[in-house]
């Protein structure tokens, strides 16, 4: 390695650089995060988890409370469950959605509690 390549840190030993780079998550799980938060980031999805968080719900009632499409929202929820972010469960004829688990709730919970500060 040329000395040109070797990265130069302001406040940061080579030592702490190092160690710092190894606490760091890997690449490829960073990118899971920015695409796990990139599903928060369109408002017909965080209203539908808005909605989820309350209680379960099936898509002609969700459809309904948020004054949208069957269509729409199924896309939507498409999106969310293949994100893991929703589940569902048939009871009958009738699909019931539900946040995927605690985790989700969290997450917008904390979402939420930061925009209202």
């Amino acid at each position: 390695m040329t000395k040109e390549n070797v990265p130069s840190f302001l406040y940061l030993t080579a030592a702490q650089a190092r160690t710092l780079a190894k606490r760091m998550p890997t690449e490829e799980t960073l990118y899971e995060l920015a695409d796990l938060y990139k599903m928060f980031a369109d408002s017909t999805r965080v209203r539908i988890l808005s909605a989820l968080q309350t209680q379960e719900l099936c898509v002609l009632d969700l459809a309904a409370l948020l004054g949208i499409t069957q269509s729409a929202l199924s896309h939507q929820l498409r999106i969310l469950k293949q994100a893991k972010l929703v589940k569902s469960r048939r009871e009958g004829k009738v699909i019931i959605y539900s946040l995927a688990d605690a985790h989700v709730e969290s997450i917008f919970k904390q979402g939420l509690e930061h925009v209202r500060e």
